[in-house]
């Protein structure tokens, strides 16, 4: 594999000047603590009982614990989304739960502020406390009954999204955005043929969704993320979204290409899919455009989520991105482009 070069965004010259006693770092783990006594008491939630890390994702999560619920604290990472992006989205999900759409929320806290900065060692951080999404991750995947019910409520998202306003910068997923930037980042990983695929590939998804209109209500304010992994379901099916840090404006029919090709990538049964697909289509018909498009925007999700994993990977996980990591996915990607797909 060749040799990489940080991007701006994670060379030294990204950290902020310090004291020349401290070394200069990319990412920093904060004590739970400090997020105790720093954060966490500035939300009228009552006595914490316990805060852990949880897991590290786009943003690093924590559990709290009070002496009767549970909340989730999320902290952003310095090299993932900028505050305004973050406001926005934070901003929808208090929309969505005004509008009765089952998310995991964000609450105010003594200021009104929906997020608080962190001075971290390597740059801003932001940190929001959200509810804790009843339930948990289905089991294995998802079963039909789920698979529908997530269709259903990714619809109906799509539908309350379309009256929501917010003074943030909007973050849109466009073409360029999803895959013009999505191929720089991968591109130092490529050899010249595959780069040279890459590049077809790239612009001939272009000339099948180039018909794509950017208007309601095929335009619309996208989760960015729907699967499995980011839906709770009680024992009853009730159902809550959360993890909307991939949220911005786009074509709702890339939020079901999203799902189509995470479930794809999993080996999850098309019945799974089909129900899927039948939910939403029961709350919003899908246009003859949308459903031609699919395909396309399958592979357009899979090249994002790929750029996405090896900017993360360069921070946090450089050893996982070796030559089979490449192969399996370059190998997916050419599956998602056959005219044996099938979703």
């Amino acid at each position: 594999m060749p040799a990489v070069a940080l991007s701006p965004q994670y060379s030294p010259q990204y950290v902020r000047s310090m004291p020349d006693q401290l070394f200069p770092i990319t990412y920093s783990t904060l004590a739970p603590q400090a997020l105790v006594d720093r954060i966490l008491s500035r939300y009228q939630v009552g006595k914490i009982i316990s805060c852990v890390f949880w897991m590290r994702g786009l943003s690093d999560i924590y559990l709290v614990e009070t002496r009767d619920r549970r909340y989730v604290l999320r902290v952003s990472h310095a090299h993932w989304r900028s505050r305004t992006e973050i406001e926005f989205e934070l901003e929808l999900l208090a929309f969505l739960h005004q509008n009765y759409i089952p998310v995991a929320y964000p609450l105010r806290n003594e200021d009104g502020q929906l997020a608080i900065e962190i001075s971290a060692l390597e740059g801003k951080r932001y940190a929001s406390l959200f509810t804790y999404a009843t339930g948990t991750v289905a089991v294995g995947d998802l079963n039909k009954v789920q698979a529908q019910k997530l269709g259903e409520t990714l619809a109906n998202l799509h539908k309350a999204a379309q009256d929501f306003q917010c003074q943030a910068d909007r973050p849109h997923l466009t073409i360029n955005y999803l895959l013009d930037d999505s191929l720089r980042d991968l591109s130092p990983f490529l050899n010249n043929s595959s780069r040279s695929y890459m590049n077809e590939a790239i612009a001939q998804i272009k000339e099948q969704i180039c018909d794509l209109p950017k208007k309601f209500p095929i335009w619309s304010v996208c989760w960015g993320d729907p699967h499995s992994g980011n839906v709770h379901f009680t024992e009853n099916n009730e159902i809550t979204l959360f993890d909307f840090d991939q949220c911005g404006y786009g074509w709702r029919s890339f939020d079901i290409a999203k799902f189509l090709q995470v479930t794809l990538q999993a080996g999850t049964s098309p019945n799974v899919r089909r129900a899927f697909l039948q939910g939403y289509q029961s709350i919003q018909s899908l246009h003859e455009i949308e459903l031609r498009c699919l395909q396309p925007l399958i592979q357009v999700a899979q090249i994002w989520s790929w750029s996405i994993s090896v900017k993360s990977a360069i921070v946090h996980n450089h050893s996982k991105l070796d030559d089979s990591y490449f192969h399996q996915r370059f190998e997916h990607f050419k599956m998602l482009r056959s005219p044996d797909w099938n979703y």
